[in-house]
């Protein structure tokens, strides 16, 4: 009896041992390790995180790296290095060292594509693509590799029509619309703008403590309903430029007449039409019936200036991205926070747009003053969001590291481009 009693003791101890090792290999199994790079002709070392469950491409360590989500870890700026060890040239030093933290940048890559989304917004994606509410015909070209940014810069610049409605466009040419619409062109409304902020409503600019840096700029862009009593710390005070959507207008119309926060600077209101149609079959079916509400806010506020934005725009805009893009984006129209950084790129000398491109702060809350949390508000949905972030990296000419510290993209102002 002694020696079964034994016998089971032991028993015991081994299967907690086991247990022990097993828990402590899974922990290992789940770390990195940094490995460097030193070839003989390069000065300088390269330290990459390897993560065991993914699969590394065969490319420069510039490539993205994404974890098990699907999520976009990382962009890591170096020259023309090889990861894969399988093309490290004959002769170079393979260094292994110790588990230590090197700068690790988490930043958006311009190559993400719709792989990068979860199943739920994989699926979503496609049923935009299968629904094709604005009636889509794309036939121009669509590039596997983005055009270069000074491109991307001329297509931008000669392709969008930034002009408003005015009175000799069709429908708009009565003498109803006459007194509601601004008699100054937007051109003369705004001048000529240095450097401009635009500052989206992400989840992320909150304790981002940017507002004293957002409102040192000469013009400043937000979008919708985004408020800054209260938030002033983070995203400012000064408002020179608000873009809406006619759904904000139309549906919560009580309060957008009456919310003092509309009243300071100048308002562009924007809806979506069918695909590349002219302005008549826009105004006699319009996404959102949003003149009324137009008309009302003019009645009150004769002296803000409020424009609407010329619905051409935003399917050039569309038409853009697709080029740019080596697979079928979303085929509605780009997001207000796309359509905000092209408006500002034609107006200002040079544009700072705040949070577009998520920062270290990234959260799925999807506005600094609501707690609705939804990863499309990052990863796009209705909006081909993906791909707006896509080229918006591709064209800054700021660094990586003021993406992951301050969310901030730097983008040239469209007039100062040579095509």
């Amino acid at each position: 009896m002694v020696h079964v009693n034994l016998v089971r003791k032991w028993i015991y101890i081994l299967l907690a041992f086991i247990l022990v090792l097993t828990v402590c290999l899974w922990k290992e199994s789940r770390k990195g390790f940094y490995v460097s790079f030193k070839t003989e002709n390069q000065a300088n070392h390269i330290q990459v995180k390897l993560w065991r469950w993914d699969i590394l491409k065969q490319g420069t360590a510039q490539d993205k790296a994404v974890n098990g989500t699907g999520k976009v870890l990382s962009s890591i700026n170096v020259s023309q290095v090889n990861v894969a060890a399988s093309i490290i040239p004959a002769g170079s030093k393979l260094v292994v060292k110790p588990n230590k933290s090197p700068t690790f940048i988490k930043v958006w890559n311009k190559d993400s594509s719709s792989k990068n989304l979860n199943p739920r917004l994989q699926k979503v994606r496609k049923n935009y693509l299968y629904m094709n509410k604005y009636r889509v015909k794309y036939t121009g070209p669509k590039c596997a590799v983005k055009s270069s940014p000074e491109k991307v810069l001329c297509q931008l610049r000669e392709r969008l029509n930034f002009g408003m409605i005015t009175t000799s466009d069709g429908p708009f040419n009565t003498s109803e619309w006459e007194s509601y619409l601004p008699r100054k062109n937007i051109s003369m409304e705004l001048g000529q703008l240095g450097r401009c902020a635009v500052v989206s409503s992400a989840g992320s600019m909150k304790s981002s403590h940017l507002g004293e840096e957002i409102d040192s700029h000469d013009a400043v862009l937000r979008f919708n309903g985004a408020p800054t009593k209260g938030f002033q710390d983070d995203v400012g005070k000064k408002t020179s430029i608000r873009l809406v959507n006619s759904q904000l207008i139309t549906v919560e119309e009580q309060k957008f007449v009456t919310d003092p926060q509309y009243n300071s600077g100048t308002l562009i209101v924007w809806d979506p039409a069918p695909y590349h149609s002219d302005i008549y079959e826009w105004y006699q079916k319009p996404d959102y019936n949003f003149f009324k509400s137009y008309k009302q806010y003019r009645k009150t506020y004769p002296e803000q200036p409020f424009y609407i934005l010329n619905p051409h725009m935003q399917w050039q805009l569309w038409d853009i991205l697709q080029e740019n893009s080596p697979e079928d984006i979303q085929p509605n129209p780009p997001s207000s926070g796309m359509l905000g950084i092209a408006i500002m790129m034609n107006f200002c000398d040079e544009v700072d747009v705040y949070e577009f491109l998520p920062s270290k702060r990234q959260t799925d809350i999807c506005h600094y003053y609501q707690k609705f949390f939804d990863q499309a508000c990052t990863m796009g949905a209705y909006h081909p969001l993906l791909f707006e972030k896509n080229i918006v990296k591709h064209l800054n000419r700021g660094t990586d590291e003021d993406i992951y510290t301050h969310g901030k993209v730097t983008l040239t102002g469209l007039r100062n481009v040579h095509c």
